[in-house]
């Protein structure tokens, strides 16, 4: 299944993408696509309504976030070997983890806003693990059975913040609009393998990031799996699970970085694609 979150910012409501490509409401079925929803209940629930009768949803609404109710935005750093090698880096040893701020998460089309102080603005395309189920102390065989299915990410980055300015990481990862999630949560029974994806990011039509989920250094089974050791995980939690190379930052012979106006496209294979426009910040 394709699920959406469609409707003004805050006002999403949930859907269904149905065997034609029209997204179908759901809200008669189900309350959101987040918290019990997202449990291998709530989606056979889903499975079972008659998804050609419910309502549809006019074309070119706004697409929000995939899933609601994300209180744990958790990323993971360094985690493809082309990219390691891209920024200079030796490859962890173990999974790299750090956190975006739930509030930076934001629809795979809404517009990405230059953050005061912002001198270095980049791109991360990233394939996103979305959590269905309560978990702790996983095992690795059973992992991904509290997945409920994956989604894109574009991690946007503010470099200066999260490199050059001291402590950790998050500063530069978690600014209003550096979240863009979707356009739809595909769930895992959908792809037949998570680890052979190819993913591509450009930047107003020209060639920035080709890469294939295959190069991760740690694959999605051991980052849940690792993840659950140290931290409970809850439906609708979101891991981004890092990127291949090709980021501003990496660029030779000198990093390109984004500005006003630039306009990033972003996919990976059976996830869908986002479109982002570069703005200036707005109160």
């Amino acid at each position: 299944m394709k699920l959406v979150r469609f409707g003004p910012p805050g006002r999403e409501k949930p859907g269904i993408v149905d065997s034609n490509g029209r997204i179908r409401d759901l809200s008669k079925v189900v309350p959101d696509i987040a918290g019990d929803t997202l449990s291998r209940r709530g989606l056979a629930k889903i499975r079972k309504a008659p998804i050609a009768k419910l309502p549809a949803v006019r074309a070119g609404v706004r697409l929000g976030p995939c899933v609601g109710g994300t209180r744990h935005f958790i990323a993971i750093g360094l985690n493809y070997s082309d990219h390691a090698a891209e920024a200079g880096m030796p490859l962890p040893k173990e999974p790299i983890i750090f956190e975006k701020a739930p509030s930076c998460i934001c629809g795979p089309n809404d517009d990405t806003m230059v953050p005061k102080g912002s001198l270095k603005l980049d791109w991360e395309i990233e394939l996103a693990i979305v959590i269905g189920e309560r978990a702790r102390y996983l095992s690795k065989k059973d992992a991904l059975e509290v997945v409920a299915g994956y989604c894109v990410c574009n991690d946007v980055s503010e470099r200066h913040f999260q490199i050059e300015r001291a402590g950790q990481w998050t500063k530069g990862k978690g600014c209003e609009t550096f979240g863009p999630l979707g356009p739809w949560l595909v769930t895992r029974e959908e792809i037949k393998d998570v680890q052979k994806l190819d993913m591509w990011l450009d930047v107003n039509g020209e060639k920035r990031q080709r890469g294939n989920t295959g190069t991760m250094v740690f694959d999605a089974a051991h980052i849940v799996w690792y993840c659950s050791q140290f931290f409970v995980l809850e439906p609708g939690d979101v891991i981004t699970t890092g990127t291949p190379p090709g980021v501003g930052l990496g660029m030779k012979p000198e990093p390109k970085f984004l500005k006003p106006g630039d306009v990033v496209t972003c996919g990976i294979e059976g996830l869908g694609e986002q479109r982002q426009k570069v703005v200036k910040f707005k109160m």
